[in-house]
């Protein structure tokens, strides 16, 4: 009785793959996703909620240049960043504050002052 050699490579080719799999799960086991902190998900959550309102404010304010005639200065508002924060990022209850800072940051940083006119420094 002997052993096929394609029976024998076939078996190989089947259990060395598993075996391999088998040791790196046993070796990295954890490393792959982190347990669940909280205050890692918070700040998570707290980045993500500033990141929004900012790509808000930029959306808002480029509207109002598309929408502003020419030789006008586009009219930027902080109830128009809490609503497109809310319908575009679901976000209840946007506080108006929040939306005012992020407002401020993107309208010195875009050079916003020459042709547009906001509510976010009242």
């Amino acid at each position: 009785m002997g052993w096929d050699t394609s029976a024998v490579v076939g078996a190989l080719l089947l259990v060395l793959p598993a075996v391999g799999l088998i040791a790196f799960g046993l070796l990295h086991k954890g490393r792959a996703a982190r347990p669940f902190a909280a205050s890692r998900a918070r700040a998570f959550a707290q980045r993500e909620y500033a990141r929004n309102l900012q790509r808000s404010a930029d959306l808002v304010i480029a509207s109002a240049r598309r929408a502003a005639g020419e030789g006008e200065p586009a009219i930027v508002t902080v109830a128009a960043v809490v609503r497109t924060a809310e319908e575009r990022y679901g976000y209840d209850g946007v506080e108006r504050r929040h939306a005012a800072a992020a407002l401020r940051r993107r309208f010195e940083h875009g050079r916003c002052a020459a042709d547009c006119v906001t509510d976010a420094y009242g």
